[in-house]
């Protein structure tokens, strides 16, 4: 971001057209000058960040600053913040750190923030050293109800985001404990609803102002998915914690008091499943998505070479185990081998957001044009309270290449019967006689030298491992320089190639062995950086280590594996 400050330094613009060729050449100076700006500001190391973008107008949040330009000292204008925020407090570290072989250095703001007033509010771009870090965008809400009890110095409060939910809907439980007096040592009883599956999602601390006292928030938040209609019940919970400060040097700390703290429960009223939904699979979401993937360029389909399909089946507010499978295919002229479904769970401060990935290899026997049928997926919007669909388009291809068949059509056999072979007689000549006698004279010479070097050269066996390795040193090369993407296809053709050459390994079984933990690792590592939301960065050191560790046991496994003890790919 670029801020323009008109100065008395440039014209103004009615100046400049009066000055003709002069205006012109100002005019040029200043559109290089804001060229440059430019240019400086795309290369600019000044980031922000928040905690959090939606607070009460009583609560604190806190803005971190970072700056790893190569200019050392000074510090930016924290008095801009002023306009819409008290600065509570304020600190500054220097750091340095080395990532996989790359060393970066920064130095880091941390200020905690308490807003002025209620709204939309803007965490201004803030500037140091001719950079500029991007405002931020903060909704400011009215101050929650004080909890009964509001002048203790200590209390607890739990909170519900829904009065009324649907049976497996997820339900969020925040239990927040509130102390204007240090505490420590604090013991708390899990989270345990009879009839529901509980899982704690989130773990903040912040500040909240009640009655002009500010109290320090510890909250946990928890997801609940009941798992029958009726009434629910929150039940209280217990918090032990102890008072006062802590003495190092005193056996019995007296100046420490022990302080028990219960909530108070709550009842939550589950409805069942509404009579109008007609989807196959109850699944009630604030949101679901399909996306789809390919190990390589769908438009380079071949006949007998697989191609790996990913389907990302994603919802939030539903956990991986609702998620359903998606349909098999089931087309005449492809071959599918599906692995086993990956299922993953990610908390966050909005619940759990469930994803289930299918990975199917594709083989096509014959050339033509195929279409992947559209995958429907119905399920209940939990944001608007009414049946919604979600629908991955159907997809055409086209597979080159010749038919993978041994035999002859039935009208080509028919015919060869019904053929009468012709005999002719014909004697061969003096010239023609010598022809035959040098050719086969060639023949038994090439026939003579193919079996030495047989004797010579190594073992089928060996060769076979020479080819290997080359597509082992491809996988290889790909886990040091190569993408998610890449390294995806060198692994589906490293593991395909060992089937066709080897005939023992088949990956959707090794993935379920434990003796391929590092497969299963390798796997995830691709899976999160191509299908996760925000993408995972690629782990390059631990991609390599079990690419390393993957081939080497690989070959060892399969040298010391009886031939013939998996089926076939092509079967």
């Amino acid at each position: 971001m670029v801020t323009l400050v008109e100065t008395s330094l440039f014209p103004t613009p009615r100046s400049l057209s009066a000055r003709g060729p002069l205006a012109t050449i100002l005019k040029t100076v200043c559109t290089l000058l804001l060229l440059a700006l430019s240019v400086t500001a795309k290369a600019q190391e000044l980031t922000a960040s928040v905690d959090r973008n939606e607070l009460a107008i009583n609560e604190t949040f806190t803005l971190t600053l970072r700056y790893s330009g190569g200019q050392r000292g000074g510090q930016p204008d924290f008095d801009l913040l002023a306009q819409d925020f008290e600065v509570l407090s304020r600190q500054q570290s220097n750091q340095y750190r080395v990532t996989n072989g790359h060393a970066e250095s920064f130095v880091e703001w941390t200020v905690i923030l308490a807003p002025l007033k209620q709204g939309k509010l803007f965490v201004p771009s803030l500037h140091l050293h001719g950079q500029v870090s991007d405002a931020i965008p903060i909704t400011v809400n009215k101050a929650g109800q004080s909890p009964s009890g509001g002048k203790r110095q200590a209390f607890l409060e739990v909170e519900l985001d829904k009065d009324r939910v649907h049976v497996q809907e997820q339900l969020l439980v925040k239990v927040r404990l509130y102390t204007t007096v240090g505490l420590h040592d604090i013991a708390t009883d899990p989270l345990q609803i009879p009839g529901a599956h509980v899982e704690k999602v989130d773990e903040q601390r912040f500040e909240r102002r009640i009655d002009g006292v500010g109290h320090a928030v510890y909250e946990l938040t928890y997801a609940v998915f009941p798992e029958s209609s009726g009434e629910l019940l929150i039940p209280a919970l217990n918090y032990v914690a102890v008072t006062g400060r802590r003495d190092p040097f005193s056996l019995f700390n007296r100046n420490a008091q022990r302080m028990r703290l219960r909530s108070e429960a709550k009842t939550v009223q589950v409805e069942p499943k509404p009579d109008s939904y007609s989807g196959s699979h109850w699944l009630p979401a604030a949101s679901l998505g399909l996306v789809q993937s390919w190990s390589k360029d769908p438009e380079e389909f071949k006949v007998g070479e697989p191609i790996t399909r990913i389907i990302t089946l994603r919802a939030e507010g539903l956990r991986a185990a609702q998620l359903p499978p998606l349909p098999r295919l089931a087309i005449d002229g492809l071959k599918t081998y599906p692995d086993q479904a990956q299922q993953e769970d990610q908390p966050g401060s909005n619940g759990i957001s469930g994803s289930r990935i299918e990975t199917t290899a594709i083989v096509a026997t014959k050339p033509g044009s195929y279409q992947l049928p559209a995958i429907t997926i119905t399920w209940w919007d939990t944001k608007t309270g009414r049946q919604r669909a979600t629908q991955l388009p159907a997809f055409r291809f086209n597979v080159s290449g010749g038919a993978i068949t041994n035999t002859t059509a039935p009208d080509d056999m028919a015919r060869t019967k019904n053929q009468t072979p012709v005999t002719v007689s014909v004697e061969p000549g003096f010239w023609q006689k010598i022809a035959i006698a040098a050719i086969a004279s060639h023949i038994f010479w090439i026939i003579y030298f193919y079996r030495n070097k047989r004797k010579i050269n190594k073992s089928p066996k060996s060769n076979g491992k020479k080819h290997v390795k080359s597509h082992e040193q491809q996988l290889i090369d790909c886990a040091k320089t190569g993408s998610a993407y890449e390294i995806q296809s060198a692994l589906n053709t490293w593991l395909s190639k060992q089937k066709a050459e080897n005939n023992r390994y088949q990956p959707s079984k090794a993935r379920q062995s434990s003796q391929n933990e590092e497969l299963n690792k390798l796997q995830r590592e691709i899976n999160d950086s191509l299908y996760q939301s925000p993408p995972k960065p690629l782990n390059r050191q631990l991609v390599q280590i079990l690419v390393q560790r993957l081939t080497s046991s690989k070959s060892t496994r399969m040298n010391n594996q009886a031939p013939d003890s998996l089926p076939k790919l092509f079967t």
